[in-house]
């Protein structure tokens, strides 16, 4: 289904007894009552116009057409209208975005009810596979990378429980349903995640060169450099005193701390998956001797 090269991001085969998937089976139907964009597949987080699928991808199969997808222009058309009965629908998720470093754009899609009205059980059902990564994984671009593409500065590695953290609050602060405008108002008020606050929001490395400018505020990387050009802080607004930077050692050591468990795991993931490759190689030429034998009889 996916590259090797991803295969340190999904569940282990076979599974750990006690120990369940990540990925998850949904089974939805939506009448005709419902409204347009909600609850198109269930499990996605419902966005201003549509949902956005946080995971790796999405395999969908229904009864009836019924699911729009947002192309590239913001025009809306329905995805699933030449489907028949045996065919998946695939939708791209945001941790295949991060992994691909934006090579394969996550999918914005909706429900429209309009398109099953005359189906016989007035409604649609659908059943989705959601392949989510394992918490414990890293989504770094690193095979891309190898691949020769350049990678922007925004795509830094990070541990997919964080990633879906951020995504979750993000999310919860974009949502513009009415009927949970209270949800949304109560996430304006939550605390930043620990990465964002350790990180560089202009280049995403961590602070390990945080230090205090003279209003009090901590800044590193490419917000420093800005804050120092400016001499003023982005934050507060107050003029800085580009003679007064004074090393920040507390925030530092954070940032040092967390990137120094990011890049063991980065490290073990790496590892697992040249063990996995090896592993793979090692039963290709097992195999082949097998194979070459066969052929020899047959063509004998």
């Amino acid at each position: 289904m996916l590259c090797s090269v991803f295969n340190h991001l999904l569940d282990d085969n076979p599974l750990p007894v006690n120990e369940a998937s990540s990925s998850v089976v949904v089974a939805t139907f939506s009448n005709t009552t419902s409204q347009n964009g909600k609850g198109a597949i269930g499990g996605g987080k419902l966005v201003t116009n549509g949902e956005v699928e946080k995971g790796l991808l999405t395999l969908v199969s229904s009864d009836a057409p019924g699911l729009q997808v947002c192309d590239p222009n913001g025009r809306w058309y329905l995805a699933d209208s030449g489907l028949t009965p045996g065919d998946l629908l695939l939708l791209t998720g945001k941790a295949l975005s991060h992994a691909t470093a934006g090579l394969r754009p996550a999918a914005v899609y909706r429900g429209s009810a309009d398109n099953y009205v005359g189906t016989t059980c007035g409604g649609r059902t659908s059943l989705a596979f959601r392949l989510i990564p394992q918490s414990n994984a890293i989504l770094d671009c690193s095979p891309i990378t190898a691949a020769g593409h350049v990678i922007p500065h925004s795509y830094v590695p990070i541990s997919v429980s964080q990633f879906m953290d951020d995504l979750s609050a993000e999310e919860d602060m974009l949502c513009s349903n009415t009927d949970n405008a209270y949800v949304a108002r109560d996430n304006l008020n939550k605390e930043p995640s620990l990465r964002s606050v350790l990180s560089d929001p202009l280049s995403g490395a961590f602070l390990e060169d945080a230090m205090f400018v003279s209003c009090g505020h901590s800044f590193g990387g490419l917000m420093l450099k800005r804050v120092i050009d400016m001499a003023r802080c982005t934050l507060c607004n107050a003029e800085i005193e580009r003679g007064s930077l004074i090393p920040n050692h507390v925030l530092r050591t954070a940032a040092a701390a967390v990137k120094h468990e990011d890049d063991r795991r980065l490290f073990h993931n790496a590892a697992l998956r040249k063990r996995r490759k090896e592993v793979g190689d090692i039963r290709v030429s097992f195999d082949f001797p097998h194979f070459a034998a066969d052929l020899s009889i047959q063509t004998a």
